[in-house]
Parts: structure tokens; C-alpha cells; sequence
């Protein structure tokens, strides 16, 4: 009787009333913003997998897939 319950019982969806789908691309005042902060915290690795993603108009998850 509980399990009967409990699958008639319906959850509502966790993205219910949220935007979906793809997000606007990065403006060019946004990829020189980040470029200078990682430029000025010195993080010179991330920059350049950073200047790596963008010039190769890779995805970051595909990028960090293959480092």
C-alpha cells in the first residue's frame, strides 16, 4: 500500500520555473576581464588552457578532458 502511494505521488521537476537551454557566449569585454585576472593573479597555466579554449572554440569540459 506505501509503495502504491508513493508512485502515484509525483515530484515536481528540480529546473520547474528556471530558464533552460544554451547560455549567451562570452562578449569580448568579458574574455579580456578574465585574461587580465588570471594575468594578474599569475596563473599561468590557466591562462593559457584559457587562451587555448577560446581561440579553439573548444568547450572548457572538453578542454580539461584532455590536460
Amino acid at each position: 500500500m506505501l509503495v502504491e502511494a508513493q508512485q502515484n505521488h509525483q515530484r515536481p521537476a528540480w529546473n520547474t520555473g528556471r530558464i533552460i537551454g544554451p547560455k549567451p557566449p562570452l562578449k569580448p569585454r568579458h574574455i579580456w576581464a578574465i585574461r587580465t585576472r588570471l594575468q594578474h593573479d599569475q596563473r599561468v597555466r590557466d591562462l593559457a588552457m584559457f587562451n587555448l579554449a577560446i581561440d579553439s572554440k573548444l568547450r572548457g569540459c572538453d578542454l580539461v578532458g584532455y590536460a
